[in-house]
């Protein structure tokens, strides 16, 4: 016993001092500059200072200040978004993954390789893809212009439809993958049985295809809630100044008013959010698996 031991550490040592150098590490410096004082110069004073939370949540740090929630409002408009890309990929790939599971195997791994085709071009050069399209003088409004369908040029552009639907098409191939392989495994004859048992479409798909195929669902929402979250390159490029989400205060914190207690205070309240949905996961999957097993 003692032998396999000392094997299995000897193999998980190189990925724990990878983790232990390039996560945990900068993890903990993060943490300590949350709670250290801004240099008046950029950097940071290393005296004690936790009102960078308290700037967060809106509190004045002096009598010449007053309440201002404005951080908090840029959070929960970065949750709302990050829902919302969650929504609608959601709405888009589920139907998508059963199409493309009927599919022959030759047409399948066509479809698979498209939907993972945009992952062999830059992220930016995308984004600006959808700059050109979105534009008063791109493709969308001359077409609909065309087509007669409006007068003017609609303002597409910089808003907050043009920071989901960039987030939308950049997350879908993760929302995809995890619901499509999840569908791929589906037993169709449990589908047949509660036909044959004399179940509407209905109730067939919120009782048997939706509880199979959730898995998939919850895995595929967390993996795209949690990037979109954070994300400040698309808000930045397609939101402009009308839209602002956490990612783009943290970016501006450290590049440039170079406030970086305060960056690292709004940074760990991403990742306490992405936290917080790992272990509302972690438990609820514990307690199916526990009902499963009872």
């Amino acid at each position: 016993m003692t032998r396999k031991r000392n094997a299995l550490l000897l193999l998980l040592a190189p990925i724990s001092l990878i983790l232990g150098i390039f996560f945990l590490i900068p993890l903990g410096i993060v943490v300590v500059y949350s709670f250290l004082e801004p240099g008046l110069y950029g950097g940071v004073e290393w005296t004690w200072y936790p009102y960078n939370y308290g700037r967060i949540l809106g509190w004045p740090l002096n009598d010449y200040e007053e309440f201002d929630p404005i951080y908090l409002a840029i959070f929960a408009t970065s949750l709302k978004y990050a829902f919302l890309t969650v929504l609608f990929s959601l709405l888009i790939c589920y139907p998508a993954a059963f199409w493309v599971s009927r599919r022959s195997a030759r047409w399948k791994g066509f479809v698979l390789f498209l939907i993972t085709l945009p992952f062999f071009t830059s992220l930016l050069i995308r984004i600006y893809a959808w700059l050109l399209l979105l534009r008063p003088t791109g493709f969308i409004n001359a077409g609909l212009e065309y087509l007669s369908l409006i007068s003017q040029p609609l303002d597409l552009l910089f808003s907050g439809f043009a920071v989901v639907l960039g987030m939308v098409y950049i997350f879908t191939p993760f929302m995809f993958l995890p619901i499509y392989a999840n569908v791929e495994k589906l037993d169709y004859s449990l589908i047949r049985a509660s036909q044959d048992l004399g179940a509407n479409p209905a109730q067939t798909f919120f009782r048997i295809i939706l509880p199979l195929t959730a898995p998939g669902m919850i895995a595929g929402s967390i993996i795209v809630f949690i990037p979109a979250l954070g994300n400040f390159i698309v808000p930045a490029f397609l939101g402009g100044a009308k839209v602002q989400m956490t990612g783009n205060l943290i970016e501006r914190s450290f590049l440039q008013s170079r406030d970086w207690p305060f960056g690292s205070a709004l940074a760990l309240l991403i990742m306490a959010s992405v936290v917080l949905v790992l272990m509302v996961q972690t438990i609820r999957a514990g307690r199916k698996q526990a009902g499963d097993a009872a």
